[in-house]
């Protein structure tokens, strides 16, 4: 609503300096029609930039820049030949125009290696103490990063891709029913956290320059030109991240990290579910999801029983508690 206003008064104040000019030259309607009409132009413009990215603007601004000072350096030292002042005039313009094209064009591509360029979520505020935190499309599906975040153990701003949306976005739109199924839980989920006011959530509107695919890749180059560490549950992505200098968050491994310890001999009360794969086992589970397996513990199942642990396994897929029935 803001946006509206503003350019109906530019629109305004347009049409009164389009009046003053054509009053000059006694065209007063036709100046106020030509005002409007530059300013209607000028609207539809920033209409149609509303994708351009604060770093990618300022990437183009510092290529012209640079291309105008390099024309500026050639054309001095093309006017120490004897040419007319006409042709040195015309070189001028020419070299003006490439030099500030071809600056525009290399700096936009180039926008990432740019030290000079800080992006806008680059900016160290006073309200972002922790930085920024940049979300893997596996993190924002898994959905555990809202509660984490909430709980205060993760905290800064927290930046999701474009790149990130349109991955969401296709598998919203895929065919398979599990993929749409994780694509609408994912694209939901940001927009629960988009209301809370309590969260510090944006979206990045910069693309980088990889193929439409490489989506990893793109939030590895991401997370190093922001500064920001990279929240994933993705272990693979995880582990190639920090091979190239970037900090990363997994959701996973925070979980497993704060598991309650639990030793041999210490007793517990689990709800039994249902058979082991051996003979006699039942199986339950902890309330953070562990697995425990209870030796003779078949004939409990959908009973709350009293067990004692007998031994711990740690695998890649998690823990497992190996327990036997309490002597009663």
């Amino acid at each position: 609503m803001t946006l509206f206003f503003i350019r109906v008064f530019f629109l305004v104040l347009s049409a009164a300096v389009g009046l003053l000019i054509g009053n000059i030259y006694g065209r007063d309607v036709e100046g106020v029609l030509v005002a409007l009409a530059g300013a209607a132009f000028l609207i539809l413009v920033e209409i149609t930039m509303k994708r351009v990215s604060i770093r990618g603007l300022s990437s183009v601004v510092f290529g012209l820049l640079f291309g105008i000072i390099m024309a500026k350096l050639v054309s001095d030292i093309i006017s120490l030949v004897p040419f007319n002042e006409s042709a040195i005039a015309a070189g001028r313009v020419v070299l003006t125009l490439i030099f500030s094209y071809l600056g525009a064009v290399i700096a936009l591509r180039g926008k990432d290696e740019f030290n000079l360029i800080i992006p806008y979520v680059r900016f160290r505020r006073t309200d972002l103490k922790d930085g920024v935190v940049a979300l893997d499309t596996s993190a924002i599906i898994d959905g555990r990063v809202f509660d984490v975040y909430r709980t205060h153990f993760l905290s800064g701003r927290l930046v999701v891709p474009r790149f990130v949306l349109h991955e969401l976005q296709r598998l919203a739109d895929s065919e398979d029913d599990l993929r749409r199924q994780r694509g609408r839980r994912g694209l939901e989920i940001l927009r629960v956290m988009q209301k809370d006011t309590a969260i510090d959530v944006r979206v990045h509107e910069d693309d980088m320059s990889f193929e439409e695919g490489a989506v990893d890749l793109k939030l590895v180059k991401l997370a190093k030109s922001l500064e920001a560490r990279l929240c994933t549950t993705d272990f693979n992505l995880g582990r190639m991240a920090a091979i190239q200098g970037v900090d990363v968050v997994n959701v996973n491994e925070l979980v497993s990290a704060v598991k309650p310890v639990v030793f041999a001999g210490e007793e517990m009360d689990i709800q039994i579910i249902k058979e082991g794969k051996e003979d006699g086992q039942g199986v339950g589970y902890l309330e953070d999801g562990t697995m425990v397996v209870v030796t003779e513990g078949r004939r409990y199942v959908g009973q709350k029983i009293r067990a004692v642990v007998t031994s711990v396994l740690q695998t890649q897929a998690g823990r497992m508690i190996f327990a036997k029935t309490a002597a009663r």
